[in-house]
């Protein structure tokens, strides 16, 4: 199998839900929620794509050749880069049906490790939204990280517990989700949660806390006060706040605010290994990446995920090979440029 057959099996899984736009930039599917486009007028999932895009490279090819190594840490775990598939559910109301969420994250989570790398699951308002998954990080011994929704203090440490029985190296919990038309919807809306929440939270559990959501530095220092051991800049691809900034342009702000007191990772229209680079350079130590996922799920299972995910490492080792860039620390803010 290759890219194109991959996109070609998508196209026709996915029909009518998802496109599979030659470029996934948000404007085909402006404001169809439930689906995969961005709430509203889909001005924040266009706008995510669009910053993105004007983020230039500054190419050298004058250095000593050391080759390019793209390994990342995450939490004491090795990985063949900083890619990481984002927590997508509601397999049946977003898209298709092709796949229930278990089987889904089987193929994304099992994909991704082929690949050396790992993924996020989700979670949701049915019971199976979230425990189907974890069976798959289970399975995984643990090399995938569950992500909770901002549901009440209970609800939301029973989750935690089972994320931990089954071994989870992190948990996540996407308080972004607090705006999610969907989960209101069905009745069953998530919360805002305040520093003294999450503190409580934190506290209850053993292993790594990501919180997800994170678009402002002020934001940052919060997640930060709370015990957060990393976070996601992310707008939930744009599925919460119609005209919001996009995740690359609050990203250097954030790093600014919080320096290295905190694991920063960023999801927001993220396509290729080019744009891992941006991102990196920007301040990010890792990215995640949502709708090329379902895309490349529904195109080629377990295989296709896999396929994505070299196709992105390879995308990144090349940009590195074209900046003069050995290692990932080697990609600092001098080697892209914000277009004018």
């Amino acid at each position: 199998m290759d890219y194109k057959e991959l996109l070609e099996n998508a196209r026709k899984a996915l029909a009518p839900k998802c496109r599979v736009c030659r470029v996934c930039n948000g404007a085909a599917c402006r404001g169809e929620l439930p689906g995969s486009g961005g709430k509203g007028t889909g001005e924040s999932f266009v706008r995510a794509y669009e910053k993105l895009s004007e983020v230039k490279i500054n190419m050298d090819t004058i250095y000593e050749n050391r080759g390019q190594d793209t390994t990342a840490r995450l939490f004491g775990h090795t990985f063949a880069a900083p890619v990481f598939a984002a927590p997508i559910s509601g397999m049946s109301s977003n898209y298709t049906g092709y796949f229930t969420e278990t089987a889904y994250n089987e193929c994304v989570v099992g994909g991704t490790r082929k690949a050396g790398c790992s993924a996020f699951t989700g979670d949701g308002v049915s019971a199976d939204f979230f425990e189907g998954p974890l069976s798959v990080v289970k399975k995984a011994g643990g090399m995938a990280i569950p992500t909770i929704k901002p549901w009440d203090r209970d609800t939301v440490l029973e989750k935690v517990q089972k994320a931990q029985e089954a071994g989870a190296f992190a948990v996540a919990m996407d308080i972004d989700s607090a705006g999610l038309p969907i989960l209101a919807l069905a009745g069953r809306p998530g919360a805002a949660k305040s520093v003294e929440e999450l503190a409580e939270i934190r506290r209850g559990v053993k292993v790594p806390f990501i919180l997800k959501g994170i678009m402002t530095a002020e934001g940052a220092k919060k997640a930060l006060e709370a015990g957060a051991d990393a976070i996601i800049v992310s707008n939930h691809g744009g599925r919460v706040l119609d005209h919001s900034r996009a995740p690359v342009e609050v990203l250097p702000s954030i790093r600014k605010a919080v320096g290295d007191q905190m694991t920063i990772l960023i999801d927001g229209a993220i396509r290729t290994g080019v744009d891992v680079f941006k991102v990196l350079a920007l301040g990010a130590d890792g990215a995640l990446i949502g709708r090329p996922y379902v895309t490349a799920a529904h195109g080629g299972g377990e295989e296709g995920v896999a396929l994505y995910t070299n196709k992105i490492i390879g995308e990144l080792a090349d940009t590195m090979k074209m900046t003069g860039c050995a290692v990932l620390s080697d990609i600092t803010p001098d080697k892209v440029d914000w277009e004018k």
